[in-house]
Formats: structure tokens, sequence, C-alpha cells
């Protein structure tokens, strides 16, 4: 019984994880796909950055804000 939860984890695992360039390809789509303007325009800026600096907008934004708290933090506790 343990075996064969075990194989369908596995299973599931690998064909999960051949999953990113449908992901992409998807994602891609979601530009053409979308009507609204301003949607467009972030997710144009969003492609620019990632292909500038490795990251996301949203990367960049968790990035400083993380930086942010921990100064904060250390500043509180001083």
């Amino acid at each position: 019984m343990i075996k064969l939860k075990l194989t369908i984890l596995f299973i599931i695992f690998i064909t999960a994880s051949g999953c990113s360039e449908f992901a992409i390809l998807a994602s891609g789509a979601s530009i053409a796909g979308t009507q609204n303007a301003y949607v467009r325009a972030y997710n144009g800026a969003d492609v620019l950055m990632i292909m500038h600096s490795d990251k996301s907008i949203k990367k960049h934004i968790y990035d400083k804000g993380k930086k942010h708290v921990q100064t904060l933090t250390r500043i509180a506790n001083d």
C-alpha cells in the first residue's frame, strides 16, 4: 500500500517538474489574452524587467521591503 502511494507521488513529481515550459507559454498567452490596458502595460514592463535583471517587479518589491523591515526591526531592537 505504501509502495503504491510512493509510486503515485513520484509519478506526479516527474510529470509536474516538466511543466516549466508550459507555464512560460501560458503566462505569455495571458499577456495577449487580456483586454485591460493597465494589465498589458504591467505585464510588458514585467517582461522587460525580467529580461534586464532576472527578477520580476514583485521580487524587486519583496526584496526592498524585506530589507526595510529588517532595518526597522534592528532599529526597534536597539
